[in-house]
């Protein structure tokens, strides 16, 4: 698809009669946010002339240098299918820029783009394809978000089981009128939950299309009086959501990861890409796992991994590999959440890859046989780590693992570790309902 260019915008912007536009970023959490402009206002956008506070974005900058500029990224063009078409209201995703004309570095599309950049100098373009899982809920009746879910359904389920069928069914409709390529969309294991899953693509490409799927599924959701959640664990007992990220390099148009000489047809490449991932992966959970709540998903028994091995056989592991190989041939990382900023989670993934590569890091033989069912000491022998079990370990090896740091850079590191360790500060000093029910009669 050609990538458009500021001229085709304005273009397109008068032909379609938009009448509004919403610039959009996220903060340092992978948080949408927007400005508003008319389309009087567009040339001045286009041209990065829009300036913004940025001292009221989390982790963003202190209010001694908020001054920042908003310049959208063209190719990121798209109307909003659900406004009416009579003064129809459009997007463009941008990047952030300081006063003095520099990228920001705690804007998280620019790390993802400088990682992208460090790629592309060993001659390498990361593809990802994601498959988001989320819970439908009903809402009270003053509107507030319940957990109680529209239906009894399991996998695959279809209506009338699945009450959820026809928001999901709008909600593909309307991602595709957004220049989606849907590939599939389905009722997840839990009651409540789905699964819809797009076409991969390059990483920048995709991170912005988690975050505007992320905002269309609860728009639409909305519109059918259910509330959409990306939360990874809302209900104890049933399987949380997660988002797997199958991943893949190209190289000089070929999938670098297949070698259809080696064992598995997995080249090296693909192997040191695998050694690097789980070489990070306890780091990385920082990032691609980034709530309080996160942890409680990634527990043994509701299909989450929670050991760092990889196989092409089996689902308990952190890393499977899909079937598919020639152009398909990939690797589905299954630890990651949709609660995590899809920026910064490609980063880290691409940078732990890319040292893997950089350091002929191999990984352990594959583990094909079921690993839950392994006691501790078989797991030792073998080698096989667990992630970590809360979002403070995590946070800790995050801050022990330079590599992991250095494709965050500063900036995104300390406010992203600041504001995290009070989220856990806040968290772990709360009376939980849970200890009232346990303590408050026994004691």
């Amino acid at each position: 698809m050609a990538q458009l260019t500021n001229d085709d915008v304005r273009h397109l912007a008068k032909e379609l009669g938009v009448k509004f536009i919403r610039l959009q970023f996220t903060d340092i959490f992978g948080v949408l946010k927007n400005v508003s402009i008319t389309v009087e206002q567009l040339d001045k956008a286009l041209n990065g002339e829009l300036m913004f506070d940025g001292s009221s974005i989390e982790g963003f900058v202190r209010i001694e240098e908020s001054d920042m500029y908003l310049r959208p990224d063209p190719a990121t063009f798209v109307v909003f299918p659900w406004r009416p078409r009579d003064g129809a209201v459009a997007r463009l995703i941008c990047d952030i820029y300081n006063a003095d004309g520099t990228p920001f570095i705690g804007d998280p599309r620019f790390v993802l783009k400088r990682v992208i950049a460090e790629a592309r100098e060993m001659g390498f373009t990361m593809n990802v394809g994601p498959e988001a899982e989320f819970f439908l809920f009903h809402v009270d009746s003053d509107g507030r978000p319940t957990t109680i879910t529209h239906d009894r359904a399991g996998y695959f389920d279809l209506t009338p089981v699945d009450l959820g069928e026809d928001a999901r069914r709008d909600m593909v409709l309307t991602l595709e009128q957004m220049g989606f390529e849907i590939e599939a969309s389905h009722h997840e294991v839990a009651p409540g939950q789905h699964e819809i899953d797009f076409k991969y693509a390059d990483a920048l490409d995709t991170a912005d299309k988690v975050v505007t799927f992320k905002f269309v599924v609860r728009t639409i959701a909305q519109r059918h009086g259910l509330h959409a959640s990306f939360m990874p664990k809302p209900i104890f007992g049933i399987a949380g959501s997660g988002m797997h990220l199958n991943q893949s390099l190209m190289k000089n148009g070929e999938n670098a990861f297949y070698d259809p000489q080696a064992p598995l047809q997995l080249s090296d490449t693909a192997l040191y890409y695998i050694g690097g991932l789980m070489k990070h992966a306890r780091a990385i959970a920082a990032i691609t796992n980034p709530t309080v709540n996160s942890y409680k998903r990634l527990v043994s028994g509701y299909e989450a991994p929670v050991y760092i091995a990889w196989s092409s056989r089996n689902r308990s592991p952190l890393i499977r590999i899909p079937a598919k190989r020639g152009q398909s041939t990939r690797i589905e990382l299954r630890s990651p959440d949709p609660s995590c900023n899809p920026y910064l989670a490609l980063a880290v993934c691409l940078a732990a890859g890319l040292d893997g590569i950089k350091n002929r890091i191999l990984p352990p033989p594959p583990c094909d046989c079921n690993i839950y069912e392994m006691s501790a000491r078989e797991r030792e022998e073998r080698g096989i780590g667990c992630l970590p079990e809360s979002l403070k370990e995590a946070l800790d090896e995050l801050e022990r693992d330079e590599v992991i740091k250095e494709a965050l850079g500063p900036h995104v590191f300390s406010r992203f570790m600041e504001a995290k360790r009070i989220e856990w500060d806040r968290y772990r000093v709360q009376v939980h309902p849970w200890e009232i029910e346990e303590y408050l009669t026994k004691y």
